[in-house]
């Protein structure tokens, strides 16, 4: 029986990508990367902030976290007009009408992550933040610790997400995954482990 719904947030709860992919820009553009919509779907969408950084600028340390602080300064300075995603609050309400709980399990930095839950009035049950848990996705650690807060089995939650590294991470954590396309092509998120796809909320009817 279906009793948790987990969330990613950015490109899940929100469209975010757009604001994470110009900030990416305008933070990469004076090292001379160009950072376009296929870029950032292929290098940087879905992963740590460290890892980002490591892989495409050589950059650990402060250095590194002095650039990270700046680009996610920048993103919370676009992103003030957030809506949520078409069909969440609907789906929220039936959850929540049906008895589920609900959660998100996200890769975003902890100031990230409030700002747009705030932005969009929410207030989960459960916030899973893969900077506190040691790990991030697209490793299961993050969903199976949203598992053993809530206390459930993984065939008892329901993950959303929208790229390839939260796919595979809700998946290797055994938890059926729907995959919204609001970045990534469907065929790659199918590959990850994706057991549906969806546009948006407004296209779902929960099992």
């Amino acid at each position: 029986m279906l009793k948790a719904l987990l969330f990613d947030l950015d490109g899940t709860l929100a469209d975010t990508d757009p604001l994470h992919l110009l900030a990416w820009r305008e933070a990469l553009a004076p090292f001379g990367i160009q950072v376009d919509q296929a870029f950032y779907h292929k290098r940087i969408s879905g992963r740590l902030n460290p890892d980002i950084v490591k892989d495409l600028l050589g950059l650990e340390g402060e250095e590194a976290q002095s650039l990270i602080r700046a680009k996610e300064a920048r993103f919370r300075e676009l992103a003030q007009d957030l809506r949520p995603m078409p069909g969440f609050l609907e789906l929220l309400e039936e959850a929540q009408a049906r008895g589920l709980t609900w959660g998100v399990v996200t890769n975003a930095p902890k100031e990230n992550a409030w700002h747009v839950l705030g932005a969009l009035g929410l207030n989960p049950p459960l916030l899973v933040l893969a900077e506190e848990v040691g790990r991030g996705k697209p490793d299961p650690l993050p969903y199976r610790v949203a598992l053993k807060r809530l206390g459930l089995l993984p065939h008892e939650a329901l993950a959303f997400e929208d790229s390839p590294s939260g796919v595979k991470s809700a998946v290797g954590a055994g938890i059926p995954t729907y995959a919204l396309l609001t970045g990534h092509e469907g065929e790659v998120l199918v590959q990850a482990g994706a057991q549906k796809l969806i546009e948006t909320f407004l296209d779902l009817s929960l099992p």
